[in-house]
């Protein structure tokens, strides 16, 4: 079969389980991106069969089921009013970030977006916090952990991990208190134990699994729609994920929203 960019696939030898875009072919080697999982991959062209799903169908399939989740408490709009915490969202993948702001716009959230390639956000990450001043940063785009090329406890067998830890460091050098700068950082597979050392708040991949392309931006919401003066359920914020602890690890941390009265 011959496929080209742009193509919907999935790979047989992974039983179909992921929906891929091609985004590149070089010989008979195809390059691809998850639809809605944070992967990158490559696949010999025997290995594919072409989707039936159009892309725009299945990522609107796949973010309804993200609508139904609980993402605050029930507000008391006629007494209270209330002033949710800020997020800046740097992201290495264009799509996956535009996707995550529509997320942030729906819940009711001011948020500002940042593409970087993963390895410029160390470099840039001052700037950017000196020019939002929010009170969450999510760190994110693609990751991937490589056995061939060490132990998972050492950043430098994972394509990313390495400059997520970087860019933490820097975010901390420009606010030390975890309290008062929320950091949710990773991507898939991404070496949850050390990005939580370098002082993130929330980070994947405590199994060195995939997540879903939304989950960063679902605990980034949660929070930022968590009252300040309360620590959140963390077990209640991990669950609303795709992939629940598994894919994503914290710490005990308190929202980032200010409850006011009178309205």
């Amino acid at each position: 079969m011959n496929f080209k960019i742009g193509d919907l696939v999935t790979r047989k030898s992974h039983n179909n389980d992921t929906v891929f875009k091609i985004i590149n072919i070089e010989e008979d080697t195809v390059f691809l991106k998850g639809v809605n999982i944070r992967l990158y991959a490559d696949s010999d062209v025997d290995d594919l069969v072409l989707s039936n799903t159009e892309e725009k169908e299945l990522i609107e399939k796949d973010d309804r089921k993200f609508k139904n989740i609980k993402i605050s408490e029930t507000f008391n709009r006629n007494e209270y009013f209330y002033l949710p915490g800020k997020i800046l969202h740097i992201d290495g993948d264009k799509d996956y970030l535009e996707r995550c702001l529509n997320f942030y716009k729906n819940s009711n959230i001011l948020a500002y977006g940042v593409y970087s390639k993963e390895d410029d956000i160390a470099s840039n990450i001052k700037k950017y916090l000196e020019d939002t001043n929010p009170d969450i940063v999510v760190i994110t785009g693609h990751d991937a952990f490589y056995r061939k090329k060490g132990e998972k406890s050492d950043s430098n067998s994972y394509r990313n991990s390495s400059n997520f830890i970087k860019a933490i460091k820097e975010a901390r050098k420009y606010e030390k208190a975890q309290d008062k700068l929320i950091i949710i950082a990773g991507a898939c597979q991404s070496n949850y134990e050390e990005l939580i050392r370098a002082g993130a708040n929330f980070a994947s991949s405590p199994k060195r699994i995939n997540i879903h392309a939304l989950d960063p931006a679902i605990i980034a919401s949660t929070i930022g729609l968590s009252d300040k003066s309360e620590d959140i359920d963390l077990i209640g914020i991990l669950s609303k994920t795709k992939y629940g602890p598994d894919g994503i690890g914290g710490i005990k941390t308190k929202g980032t929203m200010y409850v006011g009265y009178p309205r």
